[in-house]
């Protein structure tokens, strides 16, 4: 049993951490910090927690020593406090931006804020275990990736991976994500009148999740991710629909056998691609609450264009299910534990 300890528990991610924790038989929640909140119940804040907690949120001053910290706060703010986390507990888990990019020269271009710990990029391990296992299961410091980010990559790794990519096109992504994504303080962008009814593009250009596709891809130099954000009605839940050119022409069986290498044993993605039926490809909704990446391609017949689809929920995979997963690899756990929701339908 390894003790955890979340800090900046209050928003939606942190809460989506502790319901998973809640169930997890290797991991014991000691401290959940909110400044805001300091003194109030946890579980008055996040009702899935009524009956299973008694904690109470504490300052971020007062943290106690754990095995692990969950950092769940906004971004920019894990890197002002790094040392004062790091010092709390041997393994930091971060959900925000703050160690996702390694360089510290992207950070003024895609965040608008000079990085405060430079010196700390190189050695953070992009937390997303399909493409970084071996090195999150000794990592001091990881970074999970952003739910835009994170299903694109899954996505497109394989033909990325197996260098199928044709780097004089741009690979074209388009994102479609749930209000949940912007975080549990509302604003106008999420005012009930505002959102209700929407399908806004909020990020045509310019999403800073395009640097980390980039970053994890390992696209050639020169080659652009063209990338695009859209809000829609739905509280959970991304889906990435990404138009890739190849420099090959491969048929639909050569690309069964591209994705079925990278994914067939992975516990946590499925390649969904089905001839009949209503859910022949990823669908978001169906994949609520639970760890899962859904992915599907479908070859243009009258070019060498694969159109790539990937769901998954932004809270879970795309975030707090991921840190999970990377939790369990750090600290030499089944990588499923805690993780075996397989969803509701129908839903």
């Amino acid at each position: 049993m390894i003790r955890a300890t979340v800090v900046g528990g209050a928003g939606y991610a942190g809460g989506e951490v502790l319901r998973l924790l809640a169930g997890h038989p290797e991991v014991e929640v000691v401290q959940v910090t909110s400044e805001r909140l300091a003194g109030k119940p946890v579980a008055a804040t996040h009702p899935p927690l009524r009956g299973r907690t008694e904690l109470r949120f504490s300052s971020r001053d007062a943290l106690r020593d754990a095995d692990v910290v969950f950092a769940t706060m906004g971004h920019g703010e894990s890197s002002g406090a790094i040392d004062r986390l790091r010092a709390a507990a041997p393994v930091l888990i971060d959900l925000g931006a703050d160690f996702r990019l390694r360089a510290a020269e992207d950070y003024p271009r895609w965040y608008g804020w000079e990085h405060p710990r430079p010196e700390l990029l190189p050695g953070a391990v992009y937390g997303l275990a399909e493409t970084h296992r071996a090195e999150i299961a000794s990592a001091p410091l990881i970074a999970t990736g952003g739910c835009l980010a994170t299903a694109s990559i899954l996505g497109l790794a394989p033909l990325a991976s197996a260098g199928l990519l044709d780097p004089e096109l741009p690979l074209v992504v388009e994102a479609k994500v749930g209000s949940s994504a912007a975080g549990a303080q509302s604003g106008d962008a999420t005012h009930h009148a505002h959102r209700s009814g929407e399908i806004r593009s909020y990020a045509p250009t310019g999403h800073r999740h395009t640097a980390e596709i980039a970053q994890e891809l390992h696209l050639c130099p020169g080659a652009q991710v063209a990338f695009s954000a859209t809000a829609v009605e739905a509280v959970r839940g991304v889906l990435i629909t990404a138009h890739a050119f190849l420099n090959a022409d491969l048929d639909d069986r050569d690309l069964w056998q591209v994705y079925r290498s990278r994914y067939g044993a992975e516990p946590f993605v499925r390649i969904v691609k089905s001839r009949t039926g209503l859910h022949r490809s990823p669908s978001p909704k169906l994949l609520t609450g639970t760890n899962y990446c859904d992915v599907g391609f479908e070859r243009d017949p009258h070019s060498r264009r694969v159109v790539v689809t990937a769901a998954l929920d932004n809270l879970v995979k795309g975030s707090a299910g991921q840190a999970v997963q990377a939790c369990n690899l750090r600290h030499g756990f089944p990588e499923t534990l805690g993780l075996e929701f397989s969803g509701l339908y129908p839903i």
